[in-house]
């Protein structure tokens, strides 16, 4: 679809990294906006930075519940007539540790309310208001090259729940498609390097319903003790400019691209290792390769 003025984007999780930079994007584009975030002082700091031109609606909305996003779309209908473009981009890093048999479950029910429901909900809220409108638009669903593309294990929640998102963003496709709608669907693969965004300090924002049942071992780290830790192991550090990101996207919606996958030598080749492995009935050497400490 052709991304023009007048028309409407939602996003959520756009008080900050990528959710913010697509904001940005499409109010370069001359959509209206309407951003849709947890976190009521950082989206209303956020919203400022948007051209003072562009049309933009800032909501608190916690993705995790289904009456918050019905209100986020009837919001958006009610002050701009219609949406066309969705990004579902809100998502949180669940805190977990230790082994998988060792999570605390709390972990895995607040990265599943926000990372696979908080989806679902944007799908089931905005999908048939789109289709009723009849005109074309493009659903974007966030997912992870840790999920998506190669599993990690040192971070399993969270890789669980992005592999679901790519799943539902392929049955989303084909039921689209099964209907000739005029609305695409795609999935988004932020990268191909680390990003600076909000995930490395989900916690600040976790509600007290999903509370852990037993304190960390160990305190959270920040991303720049994150990024200190892997140099120090003489790793290789890279970021994306989240501003990258958004181009990605407004490039795919145009282009109808299912895959927002940036090209990347390291993601195809785990992309081949782990398909390669399935082909072969193999046991899955390339998780091997991830130090669980």
């Amino acid at each position: 679809m052709e991304l023009r003025a007048g028309q409407t984007a939602v996003v959520t999780g756009a008080a900050s990294g990528i959710g913010l930079a697509m904001a940005k994007r499409f109010a370069a584009e001359g959509l209206r906006v309407v951003m849709a975030d947890v976190e009521e002082s950082a989206l209303a700091k956020a919203a400022a930075e948007i051209d003072n031109g562009a049309k933009v609606l800032p909501r608190v909305c916690d993705v995790s519940v289904r009456d918050d996003v019905e209100a986020l779309a009837q919001a958006a209908y009610d002050a701009f007539g219609g949406v066309h473009v969705l990004c579902n981009n809100a998502g949180v890093g669940s805190g977990a540790e230790g082994r998988m048999w060792q999570h605390d479950p709390k972990d895995w029910e607040w990265a599943f309310a926000v990372n696979i429901w908080g989806v679902f909900h944007g799908i089931q809220a905005f999908v048939p208001r789109m289709l009723d409108g009849g005109e074309p638009g493009h659903v974007v669903n966030t997912s992870s090259g840790d999920g998506g593309i190669a599993p990690l294990p040192t971070a399993s929640v969270y890789a669980v729940t992005k592999s679901a998102v790519v799943t539902m963003t392929e049955s989303l496709y084909a039921h689209l498609r099964a209907e000739g709608a005029p609305v695409g669907a795609s999935v988004l693969f932020p990268g191909p390097h680390m990003l600076r965004t909000g995930l490395w300090e989900s916690h600040r924002n976790r509600p007290d319903r999903y509370a852990k049942t037993r304190p960390r071992k160990t305190p959270y780290r920040r991303l720049d003790e994150w990024e200190a830790a892997m140099r120090d192991a003489g790793q290789e550090v890279e970021f994306t400019p989240v501003e990258d990101v958004a181009a990605e996207v407004a490039d795919g919606i145009r282009a109808d691209r299912f895959w927002m996958l940036p090209a990347s030598e390291r993601s195809d080749a785990q992309i081949r290792a782990r398909s390669q492995s399935m082909l072969d009935r193999a046991n899955p050497g390339y998780l091997e390769s991830f130090i669980l400490d």
